[in-house]
C-alpha cells in the first residue's frame, strides 16, 4: 500500500477558517474582510501552499530519510497530493496527437492504454524522439512506446491503426478548487454560512415566484410542499435537453382564506431543496389534482439564470488542503487581510509568524 494512505487526512473546512480569520481581526475591532474578499484571499493562499508542496517535496528528498510512522516528511507531502492526483483520458486527439486533460497542473506520466499491458510512454525531447523515430536499433514499439511533449499535447509513436481520446492515459496534478465561503442573507441582512455543496447546476433556494405562470388558476389557500417526482402529488419537471436534474423541492404559499385567485401577489413559489443538474430552460410543472388542494389549471415554472446557485452566494467549496495547513492558511490570508484593512500590525505580526512556522517546519 502507498505511503500517503497510512494517514487519511481531513480537508480543511471553510467555516472554521473564516471565523478564525474573522475573531483575530475583530479581537481589536481592525476592520471587517466580506465573504467575497475571504474566498479571494483563502484561493490565494491555498494554491500558494499547494505549490509549496512541491518545493518541499524536492527538499525532503534530498534531506536524511526516517520510516517512523508520523515522522515522515515526505509521507506527509505524498498524503497531501494524493487529494490532487488524477489519471484521466487525453481531452481531445488529432490522430497520434493527444491533448493533455484540461485540468492538467504538474505532469507526471502516461501510459498506452491500447497497447497490451499498457505499457509506459516514454517522454523525448524532440530531438531524442526525431532520433529514436529513425533509429533501426532503437525503434519504438508497442510495448516500448515513446512520445514528444509539445504545446500541452503528446505526439505518440508507433501509432495505432485508428484513434481516439482512450489511446492514452495521463497520471498528474490538478490545481486546488477555488475556496467558497457559502452564505444566505438573514433577517437582519446578517450572512449565514451555507454548507450546501456548491453546484452551478443546482438550484438557489429562495423565491422564484416571478418565473411562475400562473394564467387562470385558482385554488385553496394554504401552504404546501413537494418535491420532484413522477407520482401524482409529485411535482413534474421537463428538461430543456433530456438531461436529468434530481432533487428539487418546493413550498407554495396561498395567502387568504378559501378559494384563491393565483398571482404573484397572492401566491409565492419557492425551492426548498436545491437539487443538481438543471438548466436554464428547464420547466417544472405543479398540476391539478396534485399537492395543491383545489388547483384548477397547471402551473408552470421556467429556470432562468437567477434561479441557479451560481448567481447567488449560496453554496461552499471546502478548502482541500488538509486541516494540518490549518496555521499556515489563516496566517496567510491575515497577511493580506491587513492590506485589505490597511493595517501594517496585522501585516507584520502575520508575515514574522508565518516565516516563523516555515522555519520550524524544515528543522
Amino acid at each position: 500500500m502507498p505511503p500517503f494512505f497510512k494517514n487519511i487526512k481531513m480537508a480543511l473546512n471553510v467555516n472554521t477558517v473564516y471565523t478564525t480569520v474573522l475573531s483575530i481581526i475583530n479581537k481589536e475591532q481592525r476592520g471587517y474582510l466580506t465573504p467575497d474578499e475571504f474566498n479571494k484571499l483563502a484561493t490565494q493562499v491555498q494554491l500558494e501552499i499547494f505549490e509549496k508542496f512541491f518545493e518541499d517535496y524536492n527538499q525532503f528528498l534530498r534531506m536524511p530519510k526516517t520510516d517512523e510512522e508520523f515522522a515522515s516528511r515526505v509521507d506527509h507531502v505524498l498524503e497531501e497530493f494524493q487529494v490532487f492526483e488524477q489519471t484521466n483520458p487525453a481531452s481531445a486527439n488529432s490522430n497520434n496527437v493527444y491533448t493533455q486533460p484540461t485540468d492538467l497542473h504538474r505532469f507526471g506520466s502516461v501510459t498506452y492504454t491500447k497497447a497490451v499491458g499498457q505499457p509506459p510512454i516514454q517522454v523525448l525531447t524532440s530531438r531524442e524522439y526525431r532520433e529514436q523515430v529513425l533509429s533501426p536499433l532503437l525503434q519504438p514499439s508497442m510495448t516500448f512506446p515513446v512520445a514528444k511533449y509539445q504545446q500541452n499535447k503528446i505526439t505518440v509513436f508507433p501509432p495505432l491503426s485508428s484513434f481516439s481520446t482512450a489511446d492514452v492515459s495521463f497520471n498528474y496534478i490538478r490545481k486546488p478548487k477555488d475556496v467558497r465561503w457559502g452564505y444566505t442573507v438573514g433577517n437582519l441582512g446578517q450572512y449565514i454560512y451555507d454548507s450546501t455543496d456548491f453546484n452551478t447546476t443546482s438550484l438557489a433556494i429562495g423565491n422564484i415566484t416571478a418565473q411562475t405562470n400562473f394564467g387562470s388558476a385558482t385554488a385553496t389557500a394554504g401552504t404546501y410542499s413537494a418535491t420532484q417526482g413522477s407520482a401524482q402529488n409529485d411535482v413534474a419537471y421537463l428538461s430543456l435537453s433530456g438531461a436529468g436534474g434530481t432533487g428539487a423541492a418546493f413550498t407554495v404559499n396561498i395567502v387568504g382564506t378559501g378559494t384563491i385567485s393565483l398571482s404573484s401577489t397572492t401566491t409565492s413559489v419557492s425551492v426548498a431543496s436545491v437539487g443538481s443538474g438543471y438548466q436554464v430552460g428547464d420547466r417544472f410543472q405543479f398540476n391539478t389534482n396534485s399537492f395543491i388542494t383545489g388547483l384548477n389549471a397547471t402551473l408552470t415554472v421556467t429556470l432562468t439564470s437567477i434561479n441557479f446557485m451560481n448567481n447567488t452566494g449560496q453554496g461552499s467549496i471546502q478548502f482541500e488542503i488538509s486541516e494540518s495547513q490549518q496555521v499556515d492558511a489563516v496566517l496567510g490570508i491575515l497577511k493580506y487581510a491587513g492590506i485589505i484593512i490597511k493595517d501594517t500590525q496585522i501585516i507584520q505580526a502575520a508575515s514574522g509568524l508565518q516565516t516563523l512556522d516555515e522555519q520550524n517546519s524544515k528543522k
